[in-house]
């Protein structure tokens, strides 16, 4: 089997420091194997992705001494395929309606007699407040048709739990990197941890019609993805992203969490660090083996 690496950047802001780490360590595992590092660009958010910054991602990859194959897989030219499965899992009842808001769902969450709401890898857990909106396996249409699509977690752990008693570690993924608590190896995800710490996350969100969970399960299929190179902050969503695997039929690639690039107080990057941007680097005259020796490579 071809080694697959795939790099996934949003369109939404400057490529950063973070970035190149990610690209460059995954594009030097996948060389070392003699396999293919893929570059996808992940641009369901329409209101935030700008051609731009498509642009730039372009030309910081390639500038970093990057090349990937053609066509690039673009997430806004996938909405039939998210569509399709989304019907199908609406009529297995596998998901349902919600038209709560996020100030909704903490206040439920937050509730006297809950406590404090408990936060996992998709936010806030969700409190069931619309999980009567079911399908019921499809005996009438949906009702609120602008609402997003939660996955009802408790009826997906409950097949699950029905698997082979041969395959105790059904719900699973191999970490050849390390989680944010040093974990790696087999690592087994507990229907209960499921239901109680990560809950029916979103799976169509309003006005995209698909979600980051959702979307990069199917593109890493799609994509014959083998190995996901990736940060320490979405190790969590690995437990997401193998229920779906399940639930969908689709194989479940080795995963390589890395380590997060900081600034200078300890907080990882994000796009709005502008002064930590590839393209400042390159301005001011850096070269790709500078950007390697800041990251570490």
């Amino acid at each position: 089997m071809t080694f697959r690496a795939r790099f996934a950047p949003s369109p939404t802001g400057p490529l950063h420091l973070g970035h190149a780490y990610s690209a460059l360590l995954g594009f030097d595992m996948a060389m070392r194997e003699g396999g293919e590092w893929l570059l996808r660009i992940e641009d369901i958010d329409r209101q935030r992705s700008k051609p731009e910054w498509e642009r730039q991602i372009y030309e910081d990859l390639e500038w970093l001494g990057l090349w990937w194959p053609e066509p690039v897989m673009r997430q806004s030219e996938r909405a039939e395929v998210y569509s399709s499965v989304l019907n199908g899992l609406w009529w297995d009842d596998a998901v349902f309606e919600c038209t709560c808001s996020r100030a909704d769902i903490l206040a439920a969450a937050s509730a006297p007699q809950e406590g404090a709401p408990l936060v996992g890898p998709d936010g806030v857990v969700y409190p069931g407040t619309c999980e009567g909106n079911r399908s019921m396996g499809g005996l009438y249409p949906r009702r609120f048709p602008d609402a997003a699509l939660r996955l009802n977690m408790g009826l997906t752990t409950q097949v699950t739990a029905e698997r082979p008693v041969t395959e105790p570690a059904y719900l699973s993924f191999r970490e050849t990197g390390a989680g944010p608590n040093g974990e790696k190896g087999l690592i087994c995800v507990p229907e209960s941890d499921l239901v109680r710490n990560v809950g029916d996350v979103v799976l169509a969100r309003r006005g995209m019609g698909t979600s980051y969970h959702l979307s990069v399960v199917l593109d890493d299929a799609a994509q014959f993805v083998t190995h996901v190179v990736r940060g320490q902050d979405l190790f969590e969503a690995t437990k997401i992203h193998v229920v779906l695997q399940r639930l969908l039929g689709l194989p479940t690639p080795v995963y390589h969490h890395h380590r997060l690039i900081r600034d200078d107080t300890g907080r990882r990057l994000a796009k709005r660090e502008d002064a930590k941007a590839i393209r400042r680097y390159r301005d001011e005259g850096a070269t790709p083996q500078d950007i390697r020796r800041m990251v570490g490579l």
